[in-house]
């Protein structure tokens, strides 16, 4: 994973780093989780990183609540893409519990917590099944997101870099 990260930086880095970074954390399945190492490993300020990891990771967040239904009910009618579509579907709702008993703090904490399968691409789209309300699933997505943009920071950084102590 992170050598993929590393090539697609390396294409997109011919627009400047900063650039390339936006970009990278607009990635589904990489975003921010895998845009603030990136910075990290480039010897970036993490202010910079941070800035910039949450507001490409936020960027899609509007239009896959507004399009996320029509996009998989269009998926799912095409012979090729169907089954995966509809397994991807299964997953998300499968994890649809935590977020409908917790509402829109469950769906915050979903993003928030870095883990395989959530972030804001995965919390928008299951927001978007879930048929939530656009404001209330951007915000808890963006709460989500600044949460794990602070646990990846620090991760990447180290907590007393970060908090200004070393």
């Amino acid at each position: 994973m992170e050598q993929l990260i590393r090539q697609l930086f390396d294409f997109l880095s011919v627009a400047g780093r900063e650039t390339a970074l936006f970009l990278v954390s607009m990635v589904p399945l990489i975003e921010l989780r895998g845009s603030i190492p990136l910075g990290a490993v480039l010897g970036m300020d993490w202010h910079t990183v941070f800035v910039i990891s949450i507001i490409g990771n936020l960027l899609p967040v509007p239009f896959i609540l507004w399009l996320g239904r029509p996009i998989f009910a269009w998926l799912k009618r095409t012979r090729l893409l169907n089954g995966l579509v509809s397994r991807y579907e299964q997953r998300l709702l499968g994890k649809a519990d935590q977020v409908t008993r917790y509402e829109t703090i469950g769906l915050c904490l979903f993003v928030g917590i870095p883990l395989p399968g959530t972030g804001a691409w995965s919390g928008a789209l299951l927001a978007a099944l879930l048929g939530m309300r656009m404001k209330l699933a951007l915000l808890s997505i963006a709460g989500g997101v600044l949460i794990a943009g602070v646990i990846m920071t620090c991760g990447a950084y180290g907590v007393l870099n970060v908090l200004g102590m070393f």
